[in-house]
């Protein structure tokens, strides 16, 4: 059955909500659990928080582990698309597979997308994202390892936190390995 669900981790209470076609959004901390959980209804209006199913559960433990600083390999999470634009597809397909401790650049992501000039776009689309942290958008940084901007709660400083938690640091030189 579909719904959501708030749940803590070392950088706050995030939120999940899943259906029928896999999960259909994540949220990032906000100042309070009541925060998040603000969030959540408003993103997800037709849908009721209540408990996860055994397969959001499983992947709400690794959300977990991965904001202690536990590397996981969240990329086969099955997700919902349907809501998503083609362009954000392809861009959170690349993200998807930025391991823990690792970073891209716009321009990265724009090159491998085959559309060079897309930086840009990339970062709109990235801040677009309904799947963060599952779709690990942090791990995406400005040319020459600056950090860029980060729209979910807390801003840059959010994503600084993550990139440390995952010893990641935003002037390393950006690879997937």
């Amino acid at each position: 059955m579909a719904g959501w669900a708030v749940f803590d981790t070392a950088i706050g209470a995030c939120g999940i909500a899943w259906g029928d076609e896999g999960i259909c959004g994540a949220q990032l901390p906000h100042a309070s659990a009541a925060g998040t959980r603000q969030r959540m209804r408003r993103r997800f209006p037709a849908l009721a928080e209540r408990e996860p199913p055994a397969e959001v559960a499983a992947l709400i433990a690794d959300i977990q582990a991965q904001l202690r600083g536990e590397p996981r390999d969240l990329s086969a999470t099955r997700l919902d698309w349907r809501e998503v634009p083609a362009f954000h597809t392809r861009v959170y397909r690349i993200a998807l597979g930025i391991r823990s401790g690792s970073t891209l650049t716009y321009g990265d992501i724009a090159q491998r997308l085959g559309e060079p000039g897309a930086a840009r776009a990339v970062g709109q689309a990235l801040g677009a994202n309904p799947f963060a942290p599952i779709v690990p958008c942090h791990r995406v940084l400005a040319a020459g390892g600056r950090k860029g901007g980060f729209s979910a709660p807390g801003g840059t400083d959010t994503k600084l936190k993550m990139l440390l938690i995952e010893n990641a640091r935003p002037d390393d030189q950006p690879s997937l390995f």
